[in-house]
């Protein structure tokens, strides 16, 4: 429900009229023609009218004053988030010392004619740490290391696995350091022989380890087939990964693991044999955001009086990772400030300050004037000529910087050593600043949770709050879905679709904004109720449709602008019959299918259409349908559309 204007004076023409005429009658109690005709009636109409003008003007309070009524009550417009993705910098050459990419580090998008390149900034540090083969081992029973590094040496044939490779027979590489967010190559030469496999799809998985447990590595490149010729494989190894003892042998140890062969899956029927095996490493990995990092910036000078704000340069700021710190200078040096939401709770001794983040603004804190006449000071106030600096903060975001995997490319100043840049993933997570029309939406819900979570509509809020980057919440109460005494919150994260299409794995929200949310619900919830936030249920869905096409009509491009709508329309994020996203739980009609392909510009008719369900994790297709049933609270997916367009 919108937000109704406030009606700072109700009253209307007629009322105006009445109380003028009952204000007669006590006033002047000889006036008793109060007809229409009468020349002081006349007179009275028309101020009324005048009246109702100032007031209707007075009821037209512009938007920034309606800004400042949603502030009162503690509403402020949510800024711009800043997309996040991981770049990986490639070197031109193994190298012999550590390579270092600073934290900081700019890359950019390809500026072209019709767009401006978008930059990103690494969120911290990167050592790409040189090494080389340590050890090699294996291990057949779990329990058991067999060491094959002097046999390796001696280039004999090394057996990882057993005979008949079983699940959980491992193949252990040890390397000379710990190569925590780095790229590594496995040069596998000689005889090699695991065969039986798929090469392209082999029952082996790729970990590492990271002091307490195995994490899987990404596998870039295997041109080995899994273990079936010679050839490289490239790895992108966890950032926990750690140098440890295995078999009193230290190393920075990998392992390829034998996994349970899946359905329609070749397993090994003969272990690989490996006589050669090189380790060097290559590039590394780390977190970038769509935003510039603005370090140590002089914000102002104090005043010593209270509530004193001051302008940054740059604006408007994105949030951080880390609170901000604000530094003011003393006769010692500097003197750290702490970032408070805000001032209900600090003291005049409390060296505390907030941020305005949508208006770039650090604000110290007010003094306000009690019922005794005396004043109380919220936080502390610095000392006049005190120098205020801000550590750092971040400008940027916003949706423009969702860019498609492989985008990034461009370094913005040249590293030594490094060859190239690009980010293996999409970025995700930018959303564009709140306007003034949402902040009415959310002044109500507010007004009315005031910070606590009771109502499913509660729940949505403040998730919303919480990771204002995600694109889609709903709360599901006990009952309605959920189990008793908790509340599912299925979280829907913002993706960046090319012609309507998604990846499944953009559709999972990451584990820092499910946890940003599980926190701020844990803070607001009702004692006694428990909070599950997760990804909702995603079922898939695959149509095949055969189209006429018109005359003139070019079938090639009728054919992509009908799978183009399909993948719009069976939407997640922005499908459905309203374009805000499938509804949850909306089953799919194989008439919506008709419908959209028969509104295409090209199309004469709809020879056939025919609907399917689709495991968007596995890709099975399921049985031919008229409607395919949804949960209560559950999204459709497009797993994979097929059109075949006939000429006319």
């Amino acid at each position: 429900m919108a937000l109704p204007v406030p009606n700072l004076d109700d009253r209307r023409f007629q009322d105006l009229v009445d109380e003028a005429k009952r204000l007669v009658q006590q006033k002047c109690p000889e006036w008793t023609d109060h007809n229409v005709s009468d020349p002081g009636v006349t007179l009275i109409e028309l101020f009324a009218w005048m009246t109702d003008q100032v007031v209707y003007r007075l009821n037209r309070v512009p938007d920034r004053h309606y800004v400042k009524f949603l502030e009162l009550i503690g509403v402020t417009l949510f800024p711009a988030t800043a997309a996040r993705t991981q770049v990986t910098f490639w070197l031109s050459a193994p190298q012999p010392d550590v390579v270092s990419i600073a934290a900081g580090t700019q890359v950019a998008t390809l500026r072209t004619d019709t767009s401006e390149a978008i930059l990103f900034a690494t969120t911290g540090a990167l050592p790409i740490v040189p090494c080389s083969l340590a050890r090699l081992g294996s291990m057949i029973d779990g329990k058991t290391f067999r060491d094959h590094t002097e046999a390796l040496q001696k280039g004999a044939d090394v057996y990882g696995f057993h005979e008949v490779p079983q699940p959980g027979d491992a193949l252990y590489v040890g390397l000379s350091d710990a190569v925590p967010s780095n790229a590594v190559r496995l040069r596998f030469n000689a005889h090699i022989e695991g065969v039986g496999v798929d090469p392209t799809n082999p029952p082996l998985a790729w970990e590492a380890w990271t002091g307490d447990d195995w994490e899987p590595c990404e596998l870039d490149t295997d041109t080995t087939g899994g273990l079936n010729r010679d050839g490289d494989v490239v790895l992108h190894v966890p950032k926990g990964h750690v140098a440890s003892l295995l078999a009193k042998q230290r190393a920075g140890w990998l392992r390829a693991r034998v996994t349970e062969a899946y359905e329609g899956q070749p397993a090994y029927s003969a272990s690989p044999s490996v006589t050669g095996l090189a380790a060097i490493t290559i590039g590394g990995t780390v977190e970038a955001v769509n935003a510039e990092l603005v370090h140590d910036e002089e914000v102002g000078v104090s005043a010593e009086i209270p509530g004193q704000r001051f302008p940054l340069k740059k604006g408007p700021v994105v949030p951080a990772d880390d609170p901000a710190v604000l530094e003011v200078s003393d006769d010692e040096g500097w003197d750290e400030w702490t970032f408070v939401a805000d001032f209900a709770a600090s003291g005049p001794d409390d060296k505390h300050f907030t941020l305005d983040l949508a208006a770039g603004e650090v604000l110290l804190g007010p003094a306000v004037r009690l019922a005794d006449g005396g004043l109380r000071q919220y936080g502390k106030i610095p000392a006049k000529g005190a120098h205020l600096r801000l550590r750092e903060y971040r400008v940027g975001g916003g949706r423009r910087g969702n860019v498609a995997p492989r985008a990034i490319s461009v370094m913005k100043a040249s590293i030594p050593f490094v060859s190239r840049v690009e980010n293996r993933r999409p970025a995700r997570g930018g959303v564009d600043a709140e306007d003034i029309e949402n902040a009415k939406l959310r002044g109500p819900i507010r007004l009315r949770a005031r910070g606590r979570a009771v109502t499913t509509e509660d729940y949505e809020q403040l998730a919303r709050e919480a990771a204002p980057e995600v694109a889609r919440v709903r709360a599901v109460a006990a009952g309605d879905g959920a189990d008793a005494g908790s509340v599912r919150v299925l979280v829907v994260p913002s993706a960046v679709s090319e012609q309507g299409r998604l990846r499944f794995d953009q559709l999972v929200p990451n584990d820092d904004t499910l946890q940003k949310i599980t926190d701020r619900l844990e803070e607001s919830r009702v004692i006694g109720t428990r909070a599950n936030v997760e990804p909702p249920v995603y079922r898939g869905v695959t149509v095949v449709a055969r189209l006429r096409a018109r005359p003139r009509a070019n079938p090639a491009r009728l054919q992509e602008d009908a799978l183009q709508a399909l993948f719009e329309y069976f939407h997640p994020i922005t499908g459905g019959p309203d374009g805000s996203g499938w509804p949850f739980g909306r089953p799919v009609n194989v008439g919506e299918v008709y419908s959209v392909l028969q509104a295409l510009r090209g199309t004469e008719i709809v020879e056939d259409a025919r609907l399917f369900g689709a495991d968007p994790v596995t890709g099975q297709r399921g049985q031919q349908t008229q409607r395919l049933e949804l949960e209560p609270h559950a999204l459709v997916f497009s797993y994979e559309h097929q059109v075949l367009v006939e000429g006319a």
